[in-house]
């Protein structure tokens, strides 16, 4: 069964004013402070942790492309697994190494279905350095054709609470509670992000997705903070609505041309990306990012960790490629950022390197090093 847990507390004080960010396009991330970002002689150290699955081979692909365009990063590299415990020591030095410097860039990390007290590694992170807002965009790649033309629109999915919040227990044998915790200070706090984000990207329309009613006191609160929020940026023109999470399913897949900027709790926010992602093409080309007020993870958009084609050299890098653009938009390295946005851009229109998944035979390789010439 499933309880509620609601709480209605104001904000304790007033998020200061967020300051932009640009991302793999020209995208503004609004952020609620800048972040000092470690950097030592014009150069950024960033913590790379790869993730399981094709994680080290799209991780090596990012590395060998900063490397030939001469980008000032170097890295503080984890090579995690969700396997282990979550006592394991490499899995603390990443997080410590976050503390540190501020930014990361990762690949997914699997987490076990059936292991009793295995928390998601991918959700510690986001819970513990607090990156409560995560964005994904879902945009049509020319050069890339799918069912559906014209699709641009973002999804925002506050990452800290809700069905994550990994409060579960069995109150008597065959009967087990599952709490989802929504607040109004987080639904807020995610809300506000979500409008900032339309506000600074010339966005026309914020949509909430919920599921009010059904779950009428949590699904109630966050789609009454994101209406309360709205009232607040009416004056900028920006057009608010709300839809039911199943009806926004359909929709997606039928008309996705409809949406703009969609906010949502945790777990419908998983889903639809994973909808968003089919729509333009697959997990291997949709970048994501996750900000908080101090720290900023970036990974590809779709979590999926690939170990079907794990150590095959066929996966599509671009995900992991374009989520390390949106990183160097964030440290303010704006021209490196557009050099391998273009050269991704350019490799994917021109046709001739395509991965599987893409329709083509080329390699891991083979598409790395056609972003390399495109330079």
């Amino acid at each position: 069964m499933l309880r509620t847990i609601t709480l209605s507390k104001p904000l304790a004080a007033p998020l200061s004013k967020m300051g932009p960010r640009a991302m793999s396009t020209s995208t503004i991330v609004p952020q609620v402070q800048d972040v000092p970002c470690s950097k030592l002689g014009g150069r950024y150290t960033v913590t790379l942790i790869p993730g399981d699955g094709i994680g080290q081979e799209t991780a090596s692909a990012v590395k060998t492309i900063f490397k030939a365009a001469n980008v000032p990063v170097d890295w503080e590299q984890f090579d995690v697994s969700g396997y282990t415990s979550a006592d394991d020591t490499t899995f603390k030095q990443s997080v410590e190494s976050l503390r540190r410097n501020k930014v990361g860039l990762k690949g997914i990390l699997y987490t076990p279905v059936s292991s009793l007290g295995h928390s998601s590694f991918n959700v510690t992170i986001r819970k513990d350095l607090d990156m409560y807002a995560s964005l994904v965009l879902c945009k049509n790649i020319p050069g890339y054709p799918t069912r559906h033309e014209n699709v641009d629109f973002a999804i925002i999915r506050e990452n800290t609470e809700g069905e994550y919040s990994g409060l579960e227990h069995q109150s008597y044998p065959g009967v087990v509670e599952s709490l989802k915790v929504i607040t109004r200070t987080k639904s807020e706090r995610i809300a506000r992000f979500a409008f900032d984000f339309a506000l600074r990207n010339n966005r026309k329309k914020v949509t909430c997705i919920h599921k009010a009613n059904i779950m009428k006191l949590a699904d109630g609160l966050f789609l009454k903070t994101c209406r309360d929020v709205a009232k607040e940026y009416a004056s900028s023109g920006i057009e608010f609505s709300d839809m039911i999470v199943d009806n926004a399913s359909m929709q997606l897949v039928s008309r996705p041309q409809q949406f703009d900027v969609m906010v949502m709790p945790n777990l419908y926010g998983n889903i639809v990306s994973n909808v968003g992602a089919g729509l333009v093409g697959g997990p291997g080309i949709i970048p994501g990012c996750n900000i908080g007020r101090e720290y900023a993870m970036f990974e590809p958009g779709c979590r999926h960790v690939g170990k079907d084609i794990q150590g095959r050299n066929t996966a599509n890098p671009s995900a992991m490629i374009l989520s390390s653009v949106m990183m160097l938009r964030h440290l303010g390295l704006d021209d490196h950022a557009n050099k391998i946005a273009n050269a991704v851009s350019k490799t994917i229109l021109s046709g001739a390197v395509k991965t599987p998944d893409m329709g083509g035979s080329s390699t891991t390789t083979d598409f790395t090093f056609a972003v390399i010439s495109n330079l």
